[in-house]
């Protein structure tokens, strides 16, 4: 870890012509169609400057701030998912040649990427994703090519989302683990200026020509300040206290008809999970035969046709989809992958159009357990 600087506005503004210089293709936050989502920037003018977001369940809005602040948001729709495990990639192409098939692989290289502004629980999310899809025995190459050599620079929340529970699951609102710059931004009446640490050589280059100064005491305690203060606004909450066990062992808990009775089995919650990373294949073609093309696509085990196998559907009712989601993601995934799928971002809670608040529904389990037919974990 290198030690903290301190940029101005107008040195911050120089990140993004150095990154370019260095053959990147910066991508952030901007303001799009009454959200803030992730696209190319080219310059911090692209930033949300002056914007803000307002969420609670259900509910999402942006608003006008009272100052120019760059990063004075929590999060959107988008993850950063979207770029290193797309949505829609294409496998391949199929062209017919008299009476044979010429197969051409038409997934292309990816450019070298910059993610600017990425969160403390997005970094965990990331983190998450890279242990699942690139940690394990199965390595998707396409994730990996995606996820190679990608700068990193985060950014600490110095605000909270009445939907944000990033504390319970200990991903935030501090930036911890793989990044290559970490910045504060620090705003008020006549000033405006972000307080950086590098985390890893590249990173240490790149800040160098930037020619920080170095902050003071009471600049760093600010920053400290102001991340701690996001931490207090953090109302909602978790108790992952033996989380795995209390949903396995409330398999049947008259909570998952509740629910289902609210949930629209809309898909909403994993699209914009920021860890979530169930696909299916797509073969297609044209209606003269001459040309197929096979897609991978994002699926959600919300979907009717995600759990069919040989002989039907084991999960057609909305009890058992949500039940199957909400477990996974708290219990069964600490058993596949060694940590909890959830990294507290929110999203779930903001984007789901009848407002199901996950953590409502564990404390809703937790503090009246099942007192009959429990079960053990054989097929959540």
């Amino acid at each position: 870890m290198h030690a903290p600087a301190l940029l101005t506005l107008d040195q911050l503004a120089r990140l993004v012509p150095a990154l370019h210089s260095r053959g990147y293709q910066v991508v952030g936050p901007t303001v799009r169609d009454g959200a803030i989502v992730y696209d190319v920037l080219e310059g911090i003018s692209d930033l949300p400057v002056g914007w803000t977001d307002e969420q609670e369940a259900g509910r999402y809005r942006l608003r006008r701030r009272n100052d120019d602040a760059l990063f004075g948001y929590v999060v959107g729709p988008q993850s950063w998912k979207k770029y290193v495990h797309p949505a829609e990639v294409r496998l391949l192409t199929a062209e017919r040649s008299g009476h044979t098939f010429r197969i051409l692989n038409n997934d292309p290289s990816p450019p070298r990427r910059a993610f600017l502004g990425v969160r403390a629980c997005e970094l965990a999310a990331i983190a998450v994703q890279d242990r699942v899809l690139q940690g394990d025995r199965y390595r998707d190459p396409i994730y990996a090519a995606r996820r190679e050599g990608i700068f990193i620079v985060a950014v600490n929340c110095t605000q909270a989302a009445p939907t944000c529970f990033c504390t319970s699951m200990g991903t935030g609102p501090r930036v911890r683990g793989a990044y290559d710059l970490a910045l504060t931004e620090l705003v008020g009446p006549g000033k405006h200026e972000f307080v950086i640490e590098a985390g890893s050589d590249a990173g240490a280059e790149v800040l160098a020509e930037l020619a920080p100064s170095a902050p003071s005491e009471a600049v760093c305690q600010e920053a400290e300040a102001a991340v701690e203060r996001a931490a207090s606004q953090i109302q909602r909450r978790m108790d992952t206290t033996g989380i795995r066990d209390l949903l396995y062992t409330n398999f049947d808990h008259p909570r998952w008809d509740n629910v289902a009775q609210r949930c629209l089995t809309c898909a909403n919650c994993t699209m914009v999970c920021p860890t979530c990373f169930c696909t299916t294949v797509e073969d297609v073609s044209d209606v003269t035969g001459m040309h197929a093309e096979r897609w991978r696509k994002w699926d959600s085990c919300f979907t009717q046709n995600f759990s069919y196998i040989h002989g039907g559907n084991i999960r057609s009712s909305a009890k058992s989809r949500y039940r199957q989601w909400m477990t996974h993601k708290l219990a069964s995934w600490i058993d596949q992958f060694g940590s909890s799928g959830c990294v507290g971002c929110g999203r779930c809670i903001t984007w789901c159009p009848v407002g199901i608040d996950i953590t409502e529904e564990v404390r809703a389990i937790r503090e009246s357990p099942a007192s009959s037919k429990e079960s053990s974990h054989g097929n959540p």
